[in-house]
C-alpha cells in the first residue's frame, strides 16, 4: 500500500451495484488507499449514519479490514435535487426514498437540501473535510437559449442556487467541511463562466470549490489546466475520468445526439484513465503548482472496458504521474500493481 502524502483513491459512485464489503476488498487488492464513498447503494445512507453511531461504525470497520481510509465522500445524486426544476422521474430514479418523500417537487428539493446538510455532519463523524457533489440547476433547460430567455430569467436561477445553498454552506462552516461542486452539464456551474458566476452568486465563500474532474470540460472545449491555475484557491478535490474526443466527420455532435454511451457515432466518449484526450501530465504540473495536496480519486468509467480490469490500470497509470512518487513509466507502474 502506498504510503504517498497523495493518496490515491477509488470513487465508489460507479460500482453501487456491489456491496460495500464487496468494494472494498477489490480496491485494497488493486491498491488503492482508500475510498471516496458514494452515498448511494448500501455504500452509505447519510441519514442512517447520523442517527445511528453502530452504523457510522461498520462503515469504518469494514474500511479497516481492508487497510483502507476514506478520504471523501460524494452526495452528487442528492445535490442534483437541491436546484433543479422539473423534478421528475429521473429524480425518483437516484434519490433515496426519504428524499423523494411523495414526490412533491418543492418537497424533495428541501428534503434534498436537508441531505446536503447531513452529509457534512456525516463527513465530520467520518473524519472527512470534503464532500463532492451537485448543485443541480433551475435553469440548465434553458441552456441552448432558444426560444429566446431574459437575462432575468438566467438571473433568478442564480439568485434561487444561492437561496438554497447558502443554508447548506452554513452547516458545512460549522462542521469544518468544504463542498466541492464537480463543474459538469445539468449544474449551476458546468464550465469556465458559469463556475465564475456561480462563485459570485454565494460571494466567494470559502466552504464552496470545486472537484476537478476534466472529463466533461474536454467536450466543452474548456481548458481543464486553466482551470486549475485559474481557481487555483478552489480546487477541494480531483476526481480522475477521461475522454476521448472522436475524428471529426461531419456528423458526431458533441452533444452526443441521444446516442448511448460507447456508440461511435457519439463526438466523445468515456475511456480508462490514462487512454483519453486529458493532458494530464500537464493537469498535474499545474495541480503541484498551486499546492494540492488532496487525495487523487479514480472515477472509472469506460463503456468498452471491463471495470474490474480498467481499475487497477487506472490506478497504475495515475500512480505513475505523482510528484512526491518516483518517477516511473505508465508499464512500469501498472506492472507493480
Amino acid at each position: 500500500m502506498s504510503e504517498s502524502t497523495h493518496p490515491v483513491t477509488l470513487f465508489t459512485g460507479q460500482w453501487a451495484d456491489l456491496p460495500f464489503e464487496e468494494v472494498a476488498r477489490l480496491a485494497a487488492g488493486w491498491g488503492y488507499d482508500g475510498l471516496e464513498i458514494a452515498a448511494s447503494g448500501d455504500h452509505l445512507d447519510l441519514k442512517r449514519a447520523d442517527e445511528d453511531d453502530v452504523y457510522l461504525r461498520s462503515r469504518l470497520d469494514i474500511l479497516d479490514r481492508h487497510g483502507l481510509k476514506v478520504f471523501a465522500i460524494s452526495n452528487h445524486l442528492t445535490g442534483q435535487a437541491v436546484c433543479d426544476d422539473p423534478i421528475d422521474f429521473r429524480h425518483q430514479a437516484i434519490v433515496r426514498d426519504y428524499t423523494w418523500g411523495d414526490g412533491d417537487a418543492e418537497g424533495v428539493r428541501m428534503r434534498a437540501a436537508e441531505d446536503m446538510k447531513r452529509s457534512a455532519r456525516v463527513a465530520r463523524k467520518l473524519g472527512v473535510d470534503v464532500v463532492v457533489g451537485f448543485t443541480g440547476s433551475k435553469i440548465w433547460p434553458y441552456v441552448a437559449q432558444f426560444p429566446p430567455v431574459p437575462a432575468s430569467v438566467i438571473d433568478s436561477g442564480y439568485e434561487d442556487f444561492a437561496t438554497r445553498w447558502n443554508p447548506i454552506l452554513d452547516v458545512f462552516d460549522a462542521e469544518g467541511v468544504r463542498f466541492a461542486h464537480e463543474v459538469h452539464p445539468s449544474e449551476i456551474a458546468y464550465d469556465y463562466w458559469t463556475s465564475v458566476r456561480t462563485l459570485e452568486a454565494i460571494e466567494h465563500r470559502e466552504a464552496f470549490g470545486f472537484n476537478w474532474d476534466p472529463s466533461h470540460m474536454m467536450w466543452q472545449n474548456v481548458d481543464p489546466v486553466g482551470f486549475i491555475v485559474d481557481f487555483a484557491d478552489r480546487i477541494y478535490h480531483v476526481d480522475c475520468k477521461d475522454t476521448r474526443m472522436r475524428p471529426a466527420n461531419g456528423r458526431a455532435g458533441v452533444l452526443g445526439s441521444h446516442q448511448p454511451w460507447g456508440d461511435p457515432r457519439r463526438g466523445w466518449d468515456f475511456v480508462s484513465t490514462g487512454h483519453g484526450d486529458v493532458p494530464w501530465e500537464d493537469a498535474f504540473r499545474a495541480l503541484e503548482s498551486i499546492g494540492y495536496a488532496g487525495p487523487i480519486s479514480v472515477e472509472w468509467e469506460d463503456a468498452g472496458m471491463d471495470r474490474l480490469h480498467g481499475a487497477k490500470e487506472a490506478l497504475g497509470f495515475i500512480r505513475s504521474l505523482l510528484w512526491d512518487q518516483p518517477t516511473q513509466s505508465f508499464d512500469a507502474a501498472f506492472s507493480t500493481q
